[in-house]
């Protein structure tokens, strides 16, 4: 049966709009990404030359603005357990060769011992299902004095139990005073926690200690 002249006029509007909302998402999601990254070159003091590793990479937003601010004398190492994810992350360090992707695990980072400058991690922490080694991975992972930046959020009112992670969780999202209490246990100090982070997640930054 064809389509009437309205019916097609009708779906075009749908099709504009349905297109413009799908474009202004991506665009606020982008925007969102350049300001968190702005904020953690400066927390972390990211230089020409830096070398710095961005934990459960996913898509390689950060990971790509960050070679930006390090230039071709620096690296970043980007970490994936998701095989195809991590498919992508090679396909990027195909093209910028200051990027190295690393097939992450479950209780270490694979990251070479003392690497980095910096490192930090997105809506990851809270998924980690062997916190305490990949602390330790972490901290082996740094420079004396090196930093961390944890980016989470609270866990939201009657978020699901994660599969495998420790119960102390509470769901999709990381409680930030026992995000504190891991990582000092294993050895970090609390260096600075900014407010207002953007979209309603916190950071905590700590320091390896010399």
């Amino acid at each position: 049966m064809k389509m009437s002249a309205y019916m097609r006029r009708r779906w075009s509007i749908i099709a504009l709009v349905l297109a413009t909302f799908i474009v202004g998402a991506c665009h606020a999601q982008d925007n969102t990404y350049q300001e968190e990254a702005d904020r953690l070159a400066a927390l972390l003091n990211w230089q020409q030359g830096s070398v710095v590793a961005d934990i459960g990479a996913g898509g390689g937003e950060l990971t790509l603005i960050a070679i930006k601010r390090v230039g071709p004398t620096g690296r970043v190492y980007a970490t994936e357990l998701d095989t195809k994810k991590l498919a992508h992350l090679e396909d990027l360090a195909a093209k910028e060769k200051n990027i190295t992707a690393i097939q992450a695990g479950e209780a270490q980072t694979n990251l070479p011992p003392e690497c980095c400058d910096s490192i930090f991690m997105r809506l990851v922490y809270h998924h980690l299902t062997k916190p305490a080694e990949i602390d330790a991975s972490l901290f082996r992972s740094l420079k004396p004095g090196g930093l961390l930046a944890v980016i989470d959020r609270e866990p939201p009112p009657g978020s699901v139990k994660v599969q495998g992670v420790p119960d102390n969780r509470g769901g999709h999202g990381m409680p930030q005073k026992i995000l504190m209490d891991e990582l000092t246990s294993a050895g970090f100090q609390v260096a600075q926690s900014p407010g207002d982070w953007p979209s309603k997640l916190y950071c905590v930054v700590f320091r390896k200690s010399i």
